[in-house]
């Protein structure tokens, strides 16, 4: 079973957080035994994301255990976090010590503040292309792809919706074909199909 993490913070975008969640609980539900298990990580107590969206986190940054996936979503709120020291140090420790490390939309505007994707091959939010350029400026910003293989730990997807297909991508190399078509059939996700 490989563990996930999502982090939560305020003004959050809604689906880039709660998308992979689905996936990856889903996912978990249909195997046996369970390929994933999902937890919530808060930057604070009580983070309330886009529309009123409020999360009750499973741990914070200081009790967090290891995971094999991290997520990190986008949204408004994602700005903020550039300034959050201590929420980047946090990144750049797990992204270390992790499997897999996912940004959905804007949420990869603090990952590159950490200068994880130096030299790397990105994508973001269209709205934000040229802010995540400005941001990693050794990296290549891919202004097209639903999501990218920055590298062997890091991917990198558009905005909002296209995390549920980055999640999905996870879900069939981590788990297999298999499980991912269950998963695709049960979220009745066809994406592209119609």
């Amino acid at each position: 079973m490989r563990t996930v993490q999502i982090l939560a913070f305020d003004d959050m975008e809604v689906l880039d957080y709660a998308g992979p969640y689905e996936v990856f609980t889903v996912a978990g539900e249909l195997t046996s035994p369970s390929a994933f298990t999902v937890a919530s990580v808060g930057v604070s107590d009580r983070p309330v994301g886009r529309g009123g969206f409020t999360v009750l986190p499973d741990h914070s940054l200081d009790d967090a255990p290891p995971a094999d996936v991290l997520i990190i979503p986008g949204g408004k709120g994602s700005r903020a976090l550039l300034a959050d020291e201590r929420l980047l140090d946090w990144v750049r420790d797990r992204a270390g010590r992790t499997e897999l490390l996912l940004t959905v939309c804007t949420g990869a505007l603090p990952v590159a503040s950490t200068g994880l994707f130096d030299g790397l091959e990105v994508t973001t939010h269209h709205t934000a292309f040229d802010l995540l350029a400005d941001i990693a400026p050794s990296a290549t910003v891919l202004r097209g792809p639903r999501f990218v293989r920055s590298s062997d730990a890091i991917r990198t997807s558009a905005g909002v919706s296209a995390g549920v297909d980055l999640a999905l991508d996870v879900v069939r190399e981590l788990a297999g074909p298999e499980t991912h078509a269950a998963v695709v059939e049960e979220m009745e996700w066809m994406w592209g199909t119609g």
